[in-house]
Parts: C-alpha cells; sequence; structure tokens
C-alpha cells in the first residue's frame, strides 16, 4: 500500500511513477519481466518506454501497431488480455526476441490498459511463471489498479512530449535496424563484448581498409574475417585464407607471391600465388605474427603499393585487394624484440579488431554450446535434444582456455557419451566439473561431490516434472517429506519450476 500511495503523490511525473511501479512488479509480485508501453496517436506506434528484464536492444524493437500482437490488440479494444502460457498463444510474437528459452515459453503474459477516460494511452504487461487462473486474474486487477494510477502523468507525458515521442520512436526504429546489421548471420552470440565487435565489422565492411583481428587461439577470428569479406563491397570478390604458421619457411614466400618456372628445384612451371588469387577479393593471413622477417618485408611492399614479384621473378604483379590479418600473439612485445617489423605492424594495425575470449562472453557460451549440440547430432546421428542443469553451471563456470574451438570439442565429446537423448554432468570432462562442485560449501571432497549431484538431480526431477513434488519424489525415489527436507536444505521452491 505504501507504494501505491507513492505512486498516487507521484501521479505528475511519469519517470517517478513508473519507478516506482516496476520496482513494485519486481519484488512484490514476482514478475520476471514488465513493460511500460505509450500510444504515439500520431504515428500509431506502440512502443516500450520503461521496463526491466529487457536489455536496450531488445526495447528498441518493441515495436507494435494497433491490433498487432497481445500489446496491440489491448490498446486497440482497451480491454485486458491474460495468455496463461506464451507458447501456446499464436498471437504472441515476441517482438523483442528476449524469449528465448525453454522456460520462458512457460511463463503467462498479462496486459492492462493505460487508460484515461475514453482514450487507451498505452500499456502494463507482466510476466509471471506461473499459469494458475485464480491468482492470473488477481494480477490483472493489481495491474488495473496501477495503469490508473499510472494514467494522469502518462497523459501529462504524451501531451508535453508529443515530437520527443515521435523522435524517440524513429531513434527506437534506427537503433533495431542497426542492430540487427550488427549482427553476422555467421556468428553466434548477442553479449555487450560481441555487439561492440559487430559495430566494428559494419562500419569497416564499407570500406576496403586493412583490418588487423586480435585474439586468443580459438576465439572465431578467421569467422570475423569471414564476415568482413562477405559483408563487404568486395563479397562476389575470391576469399582466400592463408595460415602464415602451416607451412616451412621455406615454401611460405612461393605459396604467398607465386613462383616462375625453374625459380627453385622442382619449379616446373610458373604458379600463381594467394596474393594473386585473391585479386578483387580479399585475402586472409592468419598467425600473421609467424611470419620471417624477409617475408615480412615483402608483405609490406604488397600492403604499401599492392604490388610484388613472384619468386623467381622481376615482372611487377599489380593487385587490387583488402588484406585482413589475425594473430594471437603480442606484436608490440614483438616489435620491441625485434622479431616483427615496427613498419609493417603499423601498416596492418589501421583497423584493429579484438575478438573477446568465450569466458567474458556470458550466456553466448549456451548459445554456442546450442548451436554445436544441434549440429553434432545430425552430423554423428544421435538425437541429443538439450543440455542438462549441471551442465549448463558447469560449462558457464569453466574458464575455457581453449576459447569455442574447445567448448566444440567437448560437445562433441559429450554428444558421443550421451544415452538418453540429454548432455548431463557427467558426460563432459572432469576438467569442467570441479568449478561446479566448489560452489556447494560443505567440507570434504566426498561430501562436496555427494551434494552437488544431490543439488542437480533434484533441479533435474522438478524440471521434468513441472514443479510436482509428488512425482518428483517418485522419480527420485524418495518421499515427499524427504524431498521437502532436501528443497529446504538448498533453498530450492517447487513453484519456481512450474
Amino acid at each position: 500500500m505504501n507504494e501505491m500511495s507513492s505512486i498516487a503523490n507521484a501521479s505528475d511525473d511519469l519517470s517517478e511513477t513508473l519507478q516506482i511501479l516496476l520496482e513494485l512488479l519486481r519484488t512484490h509480485m514476482n514478475v520476471v519481466r514488465a513493460m511500460v508501453s505509450l500510444f504515439e496517436p500520431g504515428s500509431g506506434d506502440i512502443f516500450i518506454h520503461r521496463s526491466f528484464g529487457l536489455s536496450e536492444e531488445e526495447e528498441a524493437k518493441g515495436i507494435y501497431f494497433l491490433g498487432e500482437g497481445v500489446t496491440g490488440r489491448v490498446v486497440e479494444s482497451g480491454q485486458p488480455i491474460i495468455v496463461p502460457r506464451i507458447s501456446e498463444e499464436p498471437g504472441f510474437l515476441n517482438r523483442t526476441g528476449s524469449r528465448s528459452s525453454e522456460l520462458d515459453k512457460k511463463v503467462s503474459f498479462i496486459c492492462v490498459p493505460i487508460t484515461r477516460g475514453k482514450r487507451v494511452l498505452g500499456t502494463i504487461s507482466a510476466e509471471r511463471l506461473y499459469d494458475n487462473a485464480r491468482l492470473l486474474r488477481l494480477d490483472v486487477e493489481v495491474l488495473s489498479i496501477l495503469a490508473m494510477m499510472a494514467a494522469q502523468a502518462a497523459e501529462l507525458y504524451l501531451v508535453e512530449n508529443v515530437e520527443k515521442v515521435a523522435l524517440e520512436n524513429e531513434n527506437r526504429r534506427l537503433r533495431s535496424a542497426l542492430k540487427a546489421r550488427f549482427k553476422p548471420s555467421n556468428i553466434i552470440g548477442s553479449s555487450k563484448p560481441m555487439q561492440d565487435v559487430y559495430q566494428l565489422i559494419d562500419r569497416v565492411t564499407r570500406t576496403r581498409t586493412t583490418v588487423l583481428i586480435l585474439g586468443e587461439s580459438g576465439v572465431g577470428k578467421e569467422l570475423v574475417a569471414s564476415a568482413i569479406h562477405f559483408n563487404g563491397s568486395s563479397a562476389k570478390g575470391p576469399f582466400v585464407k592463408f595460415n602464415c604458421a602451416a607451412l616451412p619457411e621455406s615454401v611460405i614466400e612461393s605459396e604467398l607471391f607465386g613462383h616462375e618456372k625453374g625459380s627453385f628445384t622442382g619449379a616446373i612451371g610458373a604458379r600463381k600465388g594467394r596474393f594473386e588469387e585473391a585479386n578483387g577479393g580479399a585475402v586472409f593471413l592468419d598467425e600473421v605474427g609467424e611470419l620471417s622477417l624477409p617475408v615480412q618485408a615483402k608483405l609490406l611492399r604488397v600492403l604499401q603499393e599492392r604490388t610484388f614479384e613472384r619468386v623467381g621473378g622481376n615482372t611487377p604483379i599489380k593487385v587490387n585487394l583488402r588484406i585482413i590479418a589475425a594473430t594471437n600473439r603480442n606484436l608490440v612485445e614483438m616489435v620491441e624484440k625485434g622479431t616483427f617489423r615496427e613498419d609493417l605492424y603499423y601498416r596492418l594495425n589501421v583497423f584493429p579488431v579484438t575478438i573477446p575470449p568465450l569466458r567474458d562472453r556470458g550466456n553466448d557460451i549456451i548459445a554456442i554450446a546450442d548451436y554445436f549440440v544441434d549440429k553434432f547430432s545430425k552430423e554423428l546421428g544421435m538425437e541429443v535434444k538439450r543440455i542438462s542443469t549441471s551442465a549448463i553451471n558447469m560449462l558457464l563456470s569453466y574458464h575455457w582456455p581453449g576459447n569455442v574451438r574447445e567448448l566444440e570439442n567437448v560437445i562433441e565429446r559429450a554428444i558421443i557419451l550421451s544415452e538418453d537423448g540429454v548432455i548431463h554432468g557427467d558426460n563432459l570432462p572432469p576438467s569442467l566439473q570441479m568449478p561446479v562442485l566448489a560452489e556447494v560449501e560443505c567440507k570434504g571432497s566426498l561430501e562436496t561431490r555427494l551434494n552437488a549431484v544431490e543439488y542437480e538431480m533434484i533441479i533435474e526431477a522438478l524440471k521434468v516434472q513441472k514443479g510436482n513434488t509428488t512425482e518428483a519424489a517418485r522419480m527420485l525415489g524418495l518421499t515427499r517429506r524427504i524431498l521437502g527436507l532436501r528443497l529446504t536444505k538448498y533453498n530450492l521452491n517447487h513453484k519456481d519450476f512450474h
């Protein structure tokens, strides 16, 4: 009641009103996501003005028209709508793209209009993790009261900021469109570090500038190089890849620049090098830090003049291409030690793009793991549908020194070991299991392991039985009373799994 009184007292200030309203929904109603949308009659757009549980990018995508989706239907009709389960509602659009997990599909969605007289100003929407019909009706009543209390502030805001609202709406559209362009189709992940990378990719694809891709081994530097080429102006031209560490030094020069007939023993004919093959497109030089100083000198000339001679030849060959280089080495240190040319470093480092390690990419780990599950289950002919909670916790807790390449190998191995269509914690390598076991604070390594296994088994049973403690206890071979004691021990609530 105190919070509702605060809303009434702040009725002229929409920002303060919504802050109190959203906090009330979060703390007292166990809402997992909430949105306040406003209707701008001039453009006919309904857009998210304030929310919690959504990122800025997801907010920007949440634009609807009258009658479109649940939100659009509420604004059009002026009547609340209850969706007991999102996955069973064909009219639910998920325009924001925020609801992607299996758990998200089970939430209930409630949307009520914000009205002033007969005019609909917007909506308040909330999502909860249950679908009890009586409780949902109570929620509608509460949200309707909150909407009524927020209506005056919403009306004043729209009246005073009509032009500003229209401009903000257009900015949201532009941000949404830009974010879509920043996401190359060949790269998985939407974490903040990767969004920064996507912006750099988007900018450099508009030019033919030399790019230097930096990052640890296995982070996906080749994928970024491909995204730069195939989203650029020379996408129709060839994309030639060359690993500078894959061949002995004696043949690298011939591979890169080509050779003339008889230039060395075994050169029975003239041969084009990688730079000639890439003419009109791009060449990707992976592990460029491994090149010898003589080859570095020749590479510098290609960067400066786009000209070179084949081995054993003296005719200059002109090429028109973009050079994309990558390395996991510290080139600055190499320059200081004299093992990498300083002038070449500055020529390569025109537009550096640093790829974050997998351990810094948060939930991207799960998105990438799901991709590999789908890929390898098809390739290996094994029907593996999901990753268990215990395995997910292990994947998120591990530090991934081998980055995406290591994750790929881990998932392939786990699919081979899986026996029931699910990747469990014990299907993962031992190196991944210790961080999760350490989360359970007990004395003694055996007790730690047993508690961790018990905890994950209980969570798995509750998920499978959708929070039904009777069925979960039967699945685990326990009585309901014993299971209740275990839930208390691990601070678990069966309602969270409905």
